[in-house]
């Protein structure tokens, strides 16, 4: 899988932000103190998603309690507690755009005693209020496995359950922060799915930092043993210099390739491509047909 490139290939160009609906989002999540992950992580595909009118709202604040090395949001001590309007803000923000499909995500917050699950869960009520239609997703923290807090953002309201596993078991000491756990991960994605069986699971790798084919695989084959039903699989790409570097462009092609094996594994849906991120193209048809199956046939 290895690739030895000194500068991006040209399957990692994206093309720069028109006019219209870009600058249109951009100006309203600013108007209401919005803050998304689209920004903070420096997502490449943030004109791609803010053309088409969305975006992945990150909420906790904008200082990580956590520092992982592949990762671009600040790292730090937050000064404050989250902002009890922050809920009612985002869920504004989602009906002023119009969204039928929302993403929220965060920053760890190991300063708070349940690790912000309960701002999580109220985000998620204030958007099913003033959007009852629309399908909501969370991508959240580990929350350091606290049961009362995985309880509290499964039986939130949100329809996917999404927590980020980011690479393979051996990279994970190396490239997460050392209160992150390959194995705590995969409790708290197996937790989600026991305790929300109607709603769907979802993880993400990043590749490029310098795993192997088989370690990918096994990741793979891990998560679809705790129950997880969509994976993403995206290049890593390195936001500065103080941050892990790129070792390896991994092509189209070989994207594909471990989408198909994904598919092999048994997970009912994949994204896999160098662009992709957790959020990409959330909203596809082929995520919604699935979760309306996963509700029709798992208990209530």
């Amino acid at each position: 899988m290895t690739l030895a490139m000194v500068s991006r290939p040209p399957w990692l160009k994206v093309r720069l932000p028109g006019l219209g609906r870009y600058y249109e989002v951009r100006k309203e999540l600013g108007r209401l103190g919005v803050h998304t992950v689209c920004e903070e992580a420096r997502c490449p595909n943030a004109a791609e998603c803010w053309g088409g009118g969305t975006a992945t709202f990150m909420i906790l604040g904008e200082v990580c309690t956590r520092g992982c090395r592949f990762c671009a949001v600040q790292t730090g001590h937050p000064a404050k507690p989250p902002a009890e309007d922050e809920p009612e803000r985002v869920a504004e923000a989602a009906e002023r755009l119009g969204l039928r499909y929302v993403v929220l995500t965060s920053v760890d917050r190991d300063d708070l005693p349940d690790g912000g699950a309960a701002h999580f869960a109220a985000t998620v009520r204030a958007l099913r209020q003033r959007l009852p239609e629309a399908t909501l997703e969370v991508l959240t923290p580990d929350f350091g496995g606290n049961e009362g807090s995985l309880v509290e953002v499964a039986g939130s309201g949100a329809e996917v359950l999404g927590h980020n596993l980011e690479t393979v078991r051996s990279l994970s000491p190396r490239v997460r922060d050392r209160r992150c756990s390959h194995d705590l991960s995969l409790k708290v994605l197996e937790r989600y799915r026991a305790l929300a069986p109607r709603c769907l699971t979802k993880s993400s790798l990043l590749l490029g930092i310098g795993e192997t084919e088989a370690e990918v695989l096994s990741c793979l084959g891990e998560l679809r043993a705790v129950g997880v039903d969509w994976v993403t699989l995206g290049q890593y790409l390195r936001p500065t210099r103080k941050h892990a570097p790129v070792r390896s462009f991994v092509p189209p092609e070989k994207f594909l390739e471990l989408g198909v094996a994904a598919r092999a594994l048994g997970f009912p849906l994949v994204t896999s491509g160098p662009l992709v991120r957790s959020s990409y193209r959330a909203a596809e048809e082929g995520a919604l047909e699935v979760l309306r199956e996963r509700q029709a046939s798992a208990p209530r």
